[in-house]
This record gives C-alpha cells, structure tokens and sequence, in this order.
C-alpha cells in the first residue's frame, strides 16, 4: 500500500493627500484629468486588461493536461485545446487512434441538468478525468468546486459523490453532531460483520439480529468509533479506535446579505485553532473468536496530533497505522502483531525542527510489510529509504545527492523498481523542474527517463509498461508524448501545442531571472512580466505577487498562463496588472518547499519571515540589471498565506514595499486553522505565533495597506482580518478595507465577484504607485 505522504473603503486620510493621490494618478493617465473621467477612463482599462484571459485563453491549439489511463491500460484520456475551447480525447495505447472521450453537448446537458446553470460542451469546468471500469460499464469520475462527481458513459446519468462519513474539523476534531457511518462492516470471509451498539464494538452474523459485545469500556465521551473498524484478511481480528472527543471550537459567522430573504443570518462552522484539544484515538485490538480485547501500548504514539486509520498487511499477521505527534517533530509507522497484541515501531523519524506530515510517503513491501519504501529528510533532502521494518533500521539507501525526490510513481516489487519524480538533478537547470527517474530498490541502475529541460509530468500506465509524458516550461508550449517506461524512448507524439495565434495577438512569455538570497550563494528563482508596451527607456513601478506559505514552491513552471492552482495565482492575472504600467513579478524565497530541508526549514517558527531578505535581494539584484524597474516604488499583493506575508511585508519592511493588497490572510497564526500552523510553528503555542502577529505589529505600518475579504471564508476566520482592522485603528494607521458580503476565501483571487475585486485591486495599486 503506497500513500502520498486543501464595498465599501474605510479610509481616514487628509486632503492633502487625497488630492496628492489624483495628481499621481493624473500624471500617470494624462486623458484621466478631464472632470468626472477618471474613473471612466480607468475602468476601461482595467477592464481592457482584465479581459485578456477570455481575449486569449481560446487562441492555443493541442495544449495538453496530464493523461489518465483506462484501469486496463489499453487506453488513457486526456484535454486539449481546440477551436473554442477545450475537448477530452481518448488515445488507444495500441494503434494510437484518437477519439472523443465521450460526448461533449450531452455531458453538458447533463450536467447543466444536475447543477441548473448552463454549461458550454467545449468549456467544461474540469481539467483532468480519471477513467473507470470498462465497456458499457464505463465512467468519468471529476471535480468541479472541490465537489467529487461521477457520470456514467452508457446513460449519461451524473451524480454528486458524497462521503457518508462523520466530518472532521481539520481531520482531528469530530463532528459529534453528525452521526458516524456505522453500517455494518462485512467481514472478509463473508460471515460476520461488525458494527458499533451504545459506544461498544459488536459483532453479528451476516444480516443477523443477535450481536455479540466484544467491547465493554464504551462510553459517550470514550466511544469506539465505527468508521475505523478494520477486519484482518482472514476474519480472526479486527483493530478498531476508541475515541475520547477533542475540543469542538466553532467559528460563528453573519451572512449580512443571504440572497433572498432581508435578515441576517448566523453561521456555524467545526473549526479547531492552534493548540485546541484533537480526537484521542487509542487503538484496541480484538480476537473475535475469543473475545480478547489488547489496548495496544500508547507509550509508542505518545501525544498524537493523528492517527491514521489502521490498516491490514496482506497476510493478516499484522496490522500498522501512521502517527505525527504533536508539534510534528516526530512520525512514525507503528506495526502490531495480531497475535499477540504486541506493537513495535516499523519506522521512526524525527526532526529538530519539524517531519512535513503532507509529504511522508510509505509503501510497505509484501505480505508482511517487513521491508518498507520511506522517504526522508534526514540528509537534508528528501530521498527514499529501504527499511527493514521489523526493527525500523535502514536496509539501505535508494536515492541520495543534492536534489530531491518530489513523488513516487509507481513501485514494481516483482522487479524490485520504483519510478519517481525529482526535481534538481540536473546542473544549470531550473531546480523545480520535475524530471522522471526509474531506480532499483538497492540504489543502483538510476535511468533518466525525461531528458528535455522542462518540467515534467508522468502519467504511467498500470502495466507498468509505458508513460505519457506531458511537460512544458512557460516558454514552450506543452508536449505530451508516449514513452517506453523502461529507457523513456519516445514512441509516440500525442499532442504539440501550437500558439501562434496567441504569440500574434500579443502574448509575450514571462522571463525567468535568478539572483543570489541571503547569503550571497543560494539562488532565487523568479519570474517578471512586463507590459505588452513595455518600453526599457521608461520607469516603472514593480508589484511582487507573493505566495510564501512553507508547504509548497509557487513560481510557475509550465506553460500555461491562464490558470495555475499553486498559490491560486495567474500569469494572465500579472499580465492584466503589468499592462496598467508596472512590472509584476513573483518570487520563491527561502522557507518555501521543494529544495533542500535546509532552505525551507527558514521558515520553522519564522513565519514572519517569508523569504524577505532573498526577495529584496532578488529585487536589487534585477533593478541593477535593468534601468527601467524602479525600485523605488515596489507594491506587493497576496492571498491567504500571501495576504498575510502581503501585510508582513509593511510591518517589517515598510521601507522598501510601498503599498500592499492582502486578501483574505491568516494574520495571526492563532486565529487560523490547527493544521498548518502547528506544522509551521509547532506546539504548544508560543511566542513564534506572536512574532508573526499583524494584530501585534500592526503600529509598524508604513506605506499604503488594502485589505480585502470574504464575509464567509471558510478558510481562514475572517474575524483575523477585524483583527487586523481592530488593532490599525487603535494605533491611528490608515488604510482602505472592502468587505464582500456572502464572499468566501477565494474572493480576492479567481471566483467571486472578480470584476470588481479586481478593479478596486488594480485602482489600488495605480493611486498608490503611479
């Protein structure tokens, strides 16, 4: 088993200054100055350069997404651009011939139906589809909002997957007022199955009405919870979680506005904060013949932030869970034998500073799970281990240097080979771009299977035997190609994208610049895009799109400009800003992922930080090479995690950054959400979160502050931004704020109401730099 390790400004400001705003202005829009003109002429030109996406978006040709295989490998699907929009086609693996992957208007129709707003067959609200059964009993299975749907291909009949298991705020706080998913669970052998009766495990025969208790500790606030009943592959045991409930923190928030009806209305959501009590999960063993109940030793998961659900080997001897303690200094895997209850550690890892809990990966070798694939960070760059998972020591490494393994593929544990992608292998390169590997389990026989400078992205087959290789760079189209999985040979082209007639109407791509950070020697990736009128004998204002949240990199690295979902930001978007006269860049400083253990580890309780010194750095470092980026007048802008490093920015360094739009930010790490802040700042809460604190900080502001966000964020509690606005009005700071009504965590990005977002964003930053 592999696992892969989610209206109105408020401004007090004097008239001298309001008055020095529109001579700024003025000057910068010459045909602006004309009474009651202004903001006409502005707004068309906002709007001109907001309508680029839908102006350009349409004018590539075979533009690839990555492929997705039938479950039998003969066929894999994949989108494209075409004339007007975007189809799905299906390539037989065999004779390479195409066809529609189903069809386009009635899938529409469908959908259409089942959501009630009308959708375009060639602009479908989905990029990727993965392929399931086969013949007339074939499906697509998709995403559109975060919402899981399924349509079946015979009858074309969609439905929305829903999870009929309990919520869980964060994954570590129950939702007690939803009722778990305690259906029967059928025991392999087909005999019995095993439910939850007064907060106590029972078992039954199949569809019987007489149950025996196996369990008797039970109670509401120490319950067995049945949605981790486990049954072992041959029927003798079953492994199941007593849980005493953690803390239920709810976020209240007024919906001013609810469409439909005049008054206000409150809602509630499941929303645990930094240092909250989580779920206690105590794993219980039980021999369902004999009735014998182990309560396996909590002394190797001490202080659990999470417990995976449990998990059977193949052979039944064992059963192993995940566990991350508190803080995420530590993980491990925790391996029982079900014969004697007795549990050992299979796998230890620990950190000084923290083990990244989204990016473990394990595969758990044969029947037995005695020999274990475990990627670590403990050189200081995340590689794969063989671990002999009786006694948790390492067999042997399999990948080792100065680069690192991003994910695994595929592992062929007949052939003893692992596929997997890394990124920073190749000298001179961009060391983001992903490149595909196939290595054997002793370390030996590492094959590059991608050799063009670009980022890649595989798509292997289930039969191991061939890949499509989708890559791109932000200065080359997408190439989508066949390749044999053993040497990466190519068999066969699938698509070459064509932009033409996006290059003609005016497209320019962004241009990739690296500067050395903070200690003169590591270097700083970053993109610039300049005005499609660009003129180098010009001065221009700059705008640094910043996203600098520790779980990710988030410069783009592959063609497609109109769209990315890392940081949620858009090169079109950029483009849109820069047309209005300004450079606009984006960066990743140290304390963000993907490089060494090392370079992200800046950000450990540091999250004030956020790669401030490499992006001035970097800054400098670009204004000295090129006359026309006045670094005089630098704004900067950001979402979430970048709204909060948008604000920091001003606090901290209020010097250099100018102006700053922050959107729907984490402000004060303590308000936000339990998950990724204690990965960042650990536990228990301390004085780190108050260093990063806009709350605590904010009579540091200098320079000319937006805030924006959404009355609804589900995301991030709105109640941090009046926070924000609480403390700058007690400490006499002016700013400008826009509360949207109804608007959730994304209003200040891609969906809401973004024509007018983006237009107070973009007039923002026009008054506060030109």
């Amino acid at each position: 088993m592999s696992r892969a390790l989610m209206p109105h400004g408020l401004r007090r400001a004097s008239l001298s200054g309001v008055m020095a705003g529109l001579m700024a202005c003025t000057a910068a829009f010459p045909a602006l100055a004309a009474p009651g003109g202004a903001n006409a002429a502005q707004k068309a030109q906002i709007e001109r350069s907001v309508g680029l996406r839908e102006s350009w978006e349409y004018l590539t040709r075979d533009i690839a997404w990555p492929a997705h295989w039938a479950p039998d490998s003969s066929a894999f699907t994949y989108r494209k651009t075409v004339e007007g929009g975007f189809a799905f086609e299906t390539v037989d693996a065999a004779t390479l011939a195409r066809s529609p992957a189903f069809d386009h208007v009635r899938l529409a129709g469908e959908l259409t139906r089942a959501l009630g707003h009308l959708l375009q067959p060639l602009r479908l609200p989905f990029a990727e589809v993965d392929i399931e059964g086969t013949g007339d009993g074939r499906a697509i299975a998709f995403a559109i909002d975060e919402q899981g749907w399924r349509c079946t291909l015979a009858d074309y009949h969609c439905a929305p997957q829903v999870d009929p298991s309990r919520p869980r705020g964060f994954g570590v706080v129950r939702d007690l007022s939803v009722p778990a998913d305690n259906h029967p669970r059928l025991a392999p052998d087909g005999q019995h199955e095993a439910l939850v009766e007064d907060n106590n495990l029972v078992v039954r025969k199949k569809g019987g009405a007489d149950t025996v208790r196996l369990s008797s500790d039970g109670s509401p606030g120490d319950f067995y919870d049945p949605e981790t009943i486990r049954w072992s592959p041959d029927s003798r045991h079953l492994m199941i979680y007593r849980v005493r409930p953690g803390y239920a923190r709810h976020v209240l928030r007024v919906e001013a506005a609810p469409a439909g009806q005049g008054q206000p209305v409150l809602r509630s959501q499941l929303y645990p904060k930094p240092g909250d009590t989580v779920d206690s999960e105590q794993p219980v063993l039980f021999d369902v013949a004999t009735g014998r109940q182990t309560v396996i030793d909590p002394s190797l998961f001490p202080n659990a932030y999470q417990l995976s659900d449990p998990r059977w080997r193949p052979d039944g001897r064992s059963v192993a869970f995940d566990y991350v303690r508190r803080g995420f200094g530590q993980a491990r895997i925790i391996a029982v034998d079900a014969a004697s209850g007795k549990a050992h550690v299979a796998v230890n890892e620990e950190a000084r500073t923290f083990v990244y809990a989204d990016r473990r990966y394990a595969h758990e070798l044969g029947a037995s799970g005695d020999d274990i694939i475990w990627a670590s960070e403990r050189d200081g760059w995340n590689h794969l281990y063989l671990i002999d998972g009786r006694t948790g020591k390492v067999r042997n490494r399999i990948t080792s240097g100065a680069w690192v393994v991003r994910d695994v593929l595929r592992v062929d544990e007949a052939r003893r080979q692992i596929w997997f992608s890394a990124s920073g292998m190749n000298a001179g390169e961009d060391p983001y771009f992903h490149h595909i590997y196939r290595i054997d389990f002793d370390g030996r026989h590492l094959v590059a299977l991608t050799p063009e400078q670009a980022d890649h992205t595989a798509s292997l087959a289930p039969d191991g035997r061939t890949l499509v290789d989708t890559y791109s760079r932000v200065d080359l189209p997408t190439v989508s190609v066949l390749r044999a999985s053993t040497d990466g040979r190519v068999l066969a082209t699938v698509s070459k994208g064509d932009i033409s007639r996006l290059t003609a109407a005016g497209f320019r791509p962004p241009e990739v610049f690296t500067a050395k950070g903070r200690d003169g020697k590591t270097d700083i990736w970053g993109l610039v895009v300049r005005p499609r009128d660009y003129d180098p004998a010009r001065k221009y204002p700059v705008i640094e799109n910043i996203y600098a949240g520790p779980h990710d990199s988030f410069v783009p690295k592959q063609f497609w400009p109109f769209g990315y979902h890392s940081g949620g930001d858009k090169v079109i978007g950029m483009q849109a800003l820069a047309d209005l006269g300004f450079i606009v860049v984006q960066i990743d400083g140290m304390g963000t992922a993907n490089r060494s253990k090392a370079f992200q580890d800046v950000a450990w309780k540091n999250l004030a930080d956020s790669g401030f010194p490499d992006r001035i750095a970097w800054h400098k470092a670009m204004a000295a090479r090129d006359p026309s980026y006045d670094i005089s007048r630098v704004g900067i802008y950001g979402a979430s995690a970048g709204g909060q490093s948008t604000l920091n920015a001003l606090l901290f360094h209020g010097d250099f950054y100018k102006a700053g739009v922050a959107m729907a930010g984490c402000y004060d790490n303590r308000m936000d959400k339990i998950s990724w802040n204690e990965q960042w700042l650990g536990w228990p809460v301390d004085a780190s979160y108050a260093a990063a604190s806009g709350v605590d900080h904010a009579a540091n502001l200098h320079g000319k502050l937006f805030l924006i966000v959404g009355e609804q964020d589900s995301n991030v509690d709105p109640a941090s931004t009046m926070q924000v606005v609480d403390a700058l009005v007690r400490a006499d700071k002016d700013f400008d704020l826009l509360v949207v009504p109804g608007g959730e965590h994304s209003v200040g990005r891609s969906t809401g109401p973004i024509d007018y977002v983006t237009r107070r964003q973009f007039d923002f930053f026009v008054r506060a730099l030109q």
